[in-house]
Parts: structure tokens; C-alpha cells; sequence
């Protein structure tokens, strides 16, 4: 039986993936979803987003800002890839997002801010290409 609760959370979830990473982006995820992956789609688009991004205490701009520092800290740099563009689509400036990384360089280390600069330069002159 399925759980309307968490139908309704992942459609939200769904709705907040989309607004922040953008239709192309969620479209391809969603693409290539095999049986081996629906599950692991389901988990990311109901709990991260709808449970997590969804709840209120943190606007999505803030959430974005957490998500670069935390993203660049780790050197996970195909999610801040895409959380670069969220940030932009949830009301960061360039600028904003460069003293973010900045400051990962200062707390995490001159090799993580090198390669999250150069992942945000790449999305960043991708964005602007479109």
C-alpha cells in the first residue's frame, strides 16, 4: 500500500529538485533511472527535497549556501557542479558564491577551493553560453 504522506513529500521534493537544479537537469537524472536506480531516486527526491529542502527553516538561498561550502569541503564536484546552478536559480550572485568558496579555501584547504572555483567557472560560463 502506498504511503499518500510520502507521495505528497516527494512531490514536493520533485517540485523543489526542479526549481533549484532546473528541468534539464532533473529530466536527465530522471532519464536514466533503470531498476537498479528508481529507488535511490525516490530516497534523493523525497527525503533530500521534499523532507529536508522542504521544511521551513532555512529559505532554499541559505540551503544553497550550505550546500557549496559542505559540497567543496568534501570534493564533490559533479554535485557542486550542479549546486552551483541551484544557488543562481535560488537568488545567489556570482559574487556571493565566490566568497563561499573562498572562505572553503580558508577552512578546507587551498586544493578544495581550486577545484570548486573551477567547477563554479565551468557552470558558471555554461549558464551564460545558454
Amino acid at each position: 500500500m502506498i504511503d499518500e504522506t510520502k507521495d505528497e513529500t516527494y512531490e514536493r521534493g520533485m517540485a523543489i529538485r526542479r526549481a533549484t537544479l532546473g528541468d534539464a537537469y532533473v529530466d536527465r537524472a530522471m532519464a536514466n533511472v533503470d531498476d537498479f536506480t528508481e529507488d535511490l531516486q525516490k530516497i534523493v527526491t523525497t527525503y533530500c527535497w521534499g523532507e529536508l529542502w522542504g521544511r521551513e527553516g532555512l529559505d532554499r538561498r541559505t540551503r544553497s549556501i550550505i550546500n557549496l561550502a559542505m559540497l567543496s569541503a568534501l570534493g564533490r564536484n559533479h554535485e557542486l557542479g550542479a549546486h552551483v546552478r541551484g544557488a543562481i536559480n535560488n537568488g545567489l550572485t556570482r559574487d556571493e558564491i565566490k566568497e563561499v568558496l573562498l572562505q572553503v579555501g580558508v577552512y578546507c584547504g587551498v586544493p578544495a577551493m581550486i577545484d570548486s572555483f573551477r567547477t563554479a567557472r565551468q557552470v558558471l560560463d555554461d549558464i551564460d553560453r545558454e
